[in-house]
């Protein structure tokens, strides 16, 4: 914690010392010291930026870069959708298996496919066609869409898990007002690396998802896939900025998203 006192305010100090009872005093040095220290405080998620795992137990509300952040810990599932081979034929070799494209079970409810595209509720999955990325794979998608595209089968609406970091908003993000296409920085308390993302898709309601480029940017270069592979324990913090992206700005690539990240001034 850094204290910046005024040097006014402490020569105004040293000349009451001079007039006022010691009681007086004692609380005048107490509320100045309390008034300091809050003001220190509301400075510390920014200093701490870099290192954000030591006290965060559970979600809350911070100030960082000048913008209100809402901050989780989470574990990390990998999550491929939006990727044009996260899903296809089972003969084919994808990033994922065709049971991880749904959502969670809800009782008494049919499961819903969230990870790819079909041609009407309950159909037949949308086949990517020649001139696709991956002919004959699935179309996979997340929740954010380049809305500038209005072909709805086009693998390229979608944000690419394999190249763009994004997370999956989870109910407690979605309660303090995140919202599609906000950013994000996310870090990891066992590697010390953190990275710039995008809220990119739901689906998961405790939102312990984040893309496959993510979880490598954040120095999980061993994850590969979405079958089997995920940060196990809580250990990575997802700092969320609730309307920073209002114009629902659309990232083709990750250094784009970074440009973007920093022209906001967020730090990481």
């Amino acid at each position: 914690m850094r204290l910046n006192p005024q040097p006014s305010f402490w020569r105004g100090a040293i000349e009451l010392s001079q007039t006022l009872h010691p009681l007086a005093l004692l609380a005048i040095a107490a509320a100045a010291v309390l008034s300091l220290t809050q003001e220190a405080c509301r400075d510390t998620p920014h200093d701490a930026a870099a290192t954000p795992c030591t006290n965060l137990t559970a979600p809350r509300t911070i100030r960082s870069s000048g913008r209100t952040a809402f901050e989780v810990r989470v574990k990390m599932d990998v999550d491929v959708d939006g990727a044009p081979n996260a899903y296809g034929p089972r003969d084919k070799k994808t990033l994922d298996t065709l049971d991880h494209a749904f959502a969670p079970a809800v009782p008494g409810q049919p499961r819903v496919i969230v990870g790819y595209m079909t041609e009407y509720d309950g159909g037949p999955p949308t086949i990517q066609g020649k001139d696709d990325p991956y002919p004959g794979y699935y179309v996979s998608q997340t929740d954010f869409a380049d809305i500038h595209n209005p072909r709805m089968e086009d693998p390229h609406r979608y944000l690419d898990a394999t190249k763009i970091n994004y997370v999956v908003i989870g109910d407690t993000g979605k309660h303090a007002g995140v919202k599609m296409g906000d950013f994000v920085v996310a870090y990891s308390c066992r590697t010390g690396k953190s990275a710039y993302a995008i809220v990119g898709d739901s689906g998961n309601p405790s939102g312990a998802e984040g893309s496959l480029a993510l979880v490598r940017a954040l120095g999980y270069t061993n994850l590969v896939n979405g079958i089997d592979d995920s940060v196990n324990d809580p250990e990575v913090i997802v700092r969320y900025f609730p309307n920073s992206n209002p114009t629902h700005q659309f990232f083709k690539t990750q250094t784009d998203l970074d440009t973007a990240a920093q022209k906001l001034g967020l730090a990481k």
